[in-house]
């Protein structure tokens, strides 16, 4: 099974010295982590793309032999291509029919990797996106066959969607949790989407023509590492998983 891990960023987040990928949470930097649990699960091929420091991600993969699997990158150093970008830049690595996971590298989760993937391949939608109740300001909208219909951002009042006389108090809000499996057919839907772009917005523009879906297990934990008390919220969360 395949996965592309998004590790790319224009920013040098918590870090000046080194990219957030690798930043360490309980003793292993997160791209680790990651790398890890896909492997348990019994993906095999994994790509990363890079930006913001690459070549530091690059020789920590080598001096740990890309922990026994498979490991191509997806160079972004000259110019970083966002989410929608840098997963139509890694398209040469996904030909074929099956399926790929997506995993945004700040994201811890305990979600079941085989779950989300069985889940894809059962109904067969162009993508199905983790998604669940945590607090954000902006939010996706579902309907109730939980096929993503529009985005609100309640900061703004910003709506976005592709549907006639759209009103989102009608639709369910989950917010994104940064992990999902895609059909390779994406590419064919990307085919008119050049440079830097946000994987949202193309969903958002795609969806009215296709099915992208939710996916919400239950009892889902996630942290997004985007700020030093999420880093801290997932060291405790490590210790208290190491101590059970």
């Amino acid at each position: 099974m395949k996965a592309l891990i998004l590790a790319a960023e224009a920013r040098a987040s918590m870090s000046s010295i080194k990219p957030t990928a690798l930043i360490e949470v309980g003793g292993k930097p997160m791209l680790e982590h990651v790398i890890l649990k896909l492997k348990t699960a019994g993906f095999d091929r994994i790509v990363i793309n890079v930006h913001h420091l690459g070549e530091q991600i690059i020789s920590f993969l080598e001096a740990n032999n890309h922990f026994g699997v498979r490991i191509d990158i997806s160079d972004e150093r000259d110019y970083l291509l966002d989410t929608g970008g840098g997963i139509k830049n890694a398209a040469r690595f996904f030909q074929g029919d099956e399926p790929f996971l997506i995993h945004n590298v700040d994201i811890f989760s305990n979600v079941n990797f085989q779950d989300i993937y069985t889940k894809h391949k059962e109904t067969n939608p162009l993508a199905t996106l983790l998604v669940s109740k945590r607090k954000t300001s902006r939010h996706l909208l579902f309907n109730k066959e939980n096929h993503l219909c529009g985005w609100r951002n309640h900061e703004t009042g910003e709506i976005k969607s592709h549907y006639p006389d759209f009103d989102p108090k009608q639709y369910e809000e989950y917010a994104f949790g940064g992990i999902h499996v895609v059909s390779p057919k994406i590419f064919e839907w990307m085919d008119e989407w050049t440079g830097k772009f946000s994987v949202i917005n193309f969903y958002l523009a795609v969806c009215a023509k296709t099915t992208i879906q939710a996916y919400q297990p239950e009892e889902l934990q996630l942290i997004d590492i985007d700020q030093p008390e999420a880093l801290a919220k997932a060291e405790e969360w490590i210790k208290s998983a190491l101590s059970e």
